[in-house]
């Protein structure tokens, strides 16, 4: 049985669809971190089969919600002391900024490079998100 030690404080992203902790690490940058990552990947799960999760040993200064664009299914807790002291269900956020960049080459983020990138959901069911400037469904 594989062990991984409990953390003491940080965040426990679990509930990953099976095979998408990687894309996850990408988004959130993982790599830029200091403190310790692990990627536990295809864990038994009695709810999905298999997942995969993501310990990170101290807390992040990104929006968590965001990865409702990956994965509905992801929980996010926060760990403090030892112990849960809070537990986010994600869900598909409305908005998304600066998570992926607008493919259209005529797109005005193309030409102004400052300017944010903003994705807004227009159809939940098909988890369609579509640029704030150009319209271009996004693609991910």
């Amino acid at each position: 049985m594989l062990s991984i030690d409990s953390l003491e404080r940080g965040v426990v992203i679990d509930h990953i669809e099976a095979g998408k902790a990687m894309e996850i690490y990408n988004y959130l940058g993982l790599d830029k971190l200091e403190c310790s990552v692990a990627i536990i990947k295809n864990v038994k799960s009695n709810r999905m089969g298999k997942k995969d999760i993501i310990k990170i040993e101290d807390e992040i200064e990104t929006d968590l919600h965001m990865l409702g664009f990956i994965d509905t299914n992801i929980t996010v807790n926060i760990i403090d002391g030892g112990t849960i002291i809070k537990k986010m269900n994600i869900t598909l956020p409305d908005k998304i900024v600066n998570i992926i960049k607008c493919k259209n080459p005529r797109c005005i983020t193309s030409v102004e490079q400052e300017l944010p990138h903003v994705f807004k959901l227009t159809d939940p069911e098909r988890k369609v998100y579509r640029c704030a400037y150009c319209e271009q469904q996004a693609e991910h």
